[in-house]
């Protein structure tokens, strides 16, 4: 008998199984590669801003022009602008900063439709993982500057105000842009969240709805004018652990 004759029969299905568990195991090497790499290449770019907006503003849109304005803005201020490298609010972001005085940072994700890198990126990283890209924005960011978007938009806001909510990363501005467009959820926050005791009526102040780029560097600004931009050695603890 051989040794083949004496080893298990397998059906399919557990071939099948036992080839996704190694397909599984050896994707934690390709997680880890990625946020090493993405760490190693943006480690300069401080002190940096995260923009976020929806990728489906055309570049003649109000909010187009606005996200481009305040990149410049804070680009001129001495500020890396980091957006999720891809069109629309992303584009404009990458866009002013591109043409201001400090780098244009994409972290473009790999998507079936939507994201594809704009050209106005001075440093540009792709993830496959959206959670490896999501501690980029926060791991580098001085604050966060958030434009009308959809659920990528909204998930990158709220997970921001969860981090800072529950003490795993340094408090940062989070700031929101145009104030019609943010009214109603702001309301509900209020009004329904904080009325029911899901959120103390404080954790609102960890948002600011600012309409000007003007505004919006000034605001950065206050925030850190008793202390420098980069973190403390207790805040780098914290963002190991993110």
């Amino acid at each position: 008998m051989s040794l083949a004759d004496k080893l298990p029969k397998l059906t399919d299905a557990e071939l099948l199984a036992r080839d996704y568990s190694a397909r599984e195991s050896w994707r934690v090497f390709e997680i880890m590669a990625e946020f090493v790499d993405a760490t190693e290449r943006l480690k300069d770019i401080s002190p940096a801003v995260s923009i976020f907006g929806s990728a489906r503003t055309p570049p003649d849109h109000p909010y187009y022009h606005l996200a481009e304005e305040i990149a410049r803005a804070l680009s001129d201020a001495g500020f890396s602008v980091i957006t999720g490298g891809g069109p629309g609010i992303m584009e404009a972001g990458n866009k002013g900063a591109y043409f201001g005085k400090s780098p244009s940072v994409g972290l473009n994700i790999q998507l079936p439709r939507e994201q594809h890198s704009n050209p106005f990126q001075d440093v540009s990283q792709t993830f496959h993982h959206f959670f490896a890209r999501k501690v980029m924005f926060v791991k580098f960011a001085s604050a966060y500057v958030v434009l009308p978007g959809g659920f990528g938009t909204l998930d990158e806001l709220l997970e921001a105000l969860t981090l800072v909510q529950t003490g795993k990363t340094r408090k940062i501005p989070i700031i929101l842009v145009h104030a019609p467009f943010w009214k109603g959820l702001l309301d509900w926050f209020r009004d329904v969240m904080v009325t029911e005791g899901m959120i103390d009526a404080e954790d609102l102040n960890l948002i600011q709805v600012i309409d000007t780029p003007k505004q919006v560097v000034e605001a950065i600004f206050k925030h850190y004018e008793t202390r420098g931009f980069e973190p403390s050695a207790s805040e780098r603890e914290i963002q190991l652990n993110l």
